[in-house]
Order: C-alpha cells, then structure tokens, then sequence
C-alpha cells in the first residue's frame, strides 16, 4: 500500500494549475437535502447538523476506534495519525461507501461521487493542541473545487470540547492568503490564515455523536484547543465529483461511492481485509 502524504508541500501545489473557485452545487431532484439545505450550503458553505448513525451503531463505531486508537498508538502514533483510513481499515471504507453519508453528498455533486479521504481528528482531554483557520482545499492537489468534507461526529462536540468552527460565506471568497503556523500555536495543521471575521460570520458547530456536518472545501474553519476533561474524536470523510483531477498520486486513493467515473481517472481501490 502506497503511504500518502497528508499535507503536500507548498512548491508542489505551487506547479499546479487549480480551479480554486466556488461552483455552486445541487441537483435538479435531490433525494435527501432539501431545496433549503442546499441553497444554504451554497450561500454559508455548510449544511449542519445531519442525523446519519443511531446512538448504537455510532457506540459501535466508537468501540471500534477505541480499539484501532490503542493498536496506533501502541506502534508509535497518536490520535491524529490515523489518516487514509478506508484504505487500510475495512469497516472505515464502508462508512465512506455508506448511503446516508453519501445521499447528501450526491444531492450536491451529482450521481458520480468518489470518497478519498479518510482521517480521524481526535482531541484528547487537555491536549492543547487546536486547529487554526484554513481552507481545505489550499492543501488539496485537486481541480476544479468541487469538494466537500463530511465531518461524523465520534463523541459529542461542542465548544465546551472543542468542537469546529466556520466563517459563514468565506468559500466565495476564493483561495485566501494563509501564513506558515507558528510553533507557539501548537496547530495541528501548519497554515493559518489571519483575521478570519473579516470574511464572514463565526458560527460554531457542535454535533451530537452519529451526526455529521458538511461544509465546501473552501469554507474558512478551524477549532480551538481541548481544555476539557472530554475527549473530542471525529472522522473526517473526503469527496468530490468524479469531475475532478487529483495531482500528485492522489487519484490512487479515490473510491467510486456513487455512480461512475467517466474518465477512469480514480484508481477505485478495493474494500482492504
């Protein structure tokens, strides 16, 4: 199994000719959202919150990590290490095929959807560590914009915890300028983008464990440090229209979740043992 790199460095992205504008999404018939849902995804850049797993089948699926946390942790990771999941986890691939997580999605893109991404953002109790402003797509090598995280709340998020944070309206703003992250931030990622209410308003997202959010891959948003004694773990699910170009190898961690892929672009990996 090809090991990915999660972040691609800025001279890489820098040689690529990307589309990093908002098209607005929806279909003429959505199945799942409504008409409501989707004007507001294209006006705020998010859709929150959506009920997907009952409480059963999401302690399941938190049993599950528990265990897949300890396994990583125990060969050296740690909580936020766990990244290209449906590629080596076979119960983390049906979750990105899973028909209420990508019915919605498909009400936006369109009946050919491909899930990529897989990563589990896990705070740990106190951990200090946050997540500063940025933009999905400034770290994707992915063209045109049409992109969307479905953020699946593991444990229940609020702000007590930590939970995300965006910029309403942001992700017409285009592609932003961000700065390289100071240590003293202690972020998880390593860009930030500076006096983000200037692009629109704060508005947090707190989820109940089992629903999800879904926001564009443009949309400003980022989380604070966990100073409570409650851990904070979401799965974090990647998707795009089959429309789009993956540079850099990234095509290889494409799976169809919905229809087909016309241009035989993504490599569609199979459900690993």
């Amino acid at each position: 199994m090809k090991d990915f790199k999660i972040i691609p460095t800025d001279d890489e992205l820098e040689t690529l000719q990307r589309d990093l504008s908002f098209h607005p999404a929806g279909v003429a018939d959505p199945k799942t959202l409504t008409r409501q849902q989707i004007d507001h995804f294209n006006e705020r850049g998010f859709i929150a919150p959506l009920d997907i797993f009952s409480s059963d089948e999401i302690s399941e699926i938190r049993n599950y990590f528990d265990d897949l946390l300890r396994k990583v942790t125990a060969g050296g990771g740690d909580s936020y290490s766990i990244s290209s999941a449906h590629l080596k986890y076979g119960p983390v691939y049906d979750i990105l095929k899973d028909p209420r997580i990508v019915d919605p999605v498909a009400d936006l893109f369109g009946e050919n959807v491909i899930g990529w991404g897989s990563h589990f953002f896990c705070k740990m109790p106190g951990d200090g560590k946050s997540v500063a402003w940025h933009q999905d797509a400034s770290y994707w090598p992915l063209s045109p914009s049409k992109a969307v995280t479905v953020w699946l709340a593991i444990d229940d998020a609020d702000q007590e915890n930590a939970c995300m944070k965006f910029i309403a309206g942001s992700h017409t703003k285009g592609h932003m300028t961000y700065r390289p992250s100071d240590s003293t931030e202690h972020n998880v990622l390593n860009q930030t983008i500076d006096d983000p209410e200037q692009y629109g308003e704060l508005v947090y997202d707190p989820l109940k464990a089992g629903q999800a959010s879904i926001h564009a891959d443009l949309l400003l948003h980022g989380s604070d440090a966990n100073d409570s004694n409650r851990r904070r773990c979401g799965l974090t699910l990647r998707y795009c229209s089959a429309e789009v170009h993956a540079a850099l190898g990234w095509n290889e961690k494409g799976v169809q979740v919905r229809g087909t892929d016309p241009k035989g672009h993504w490599s569609n990996q199979p459900r690993p043992e």
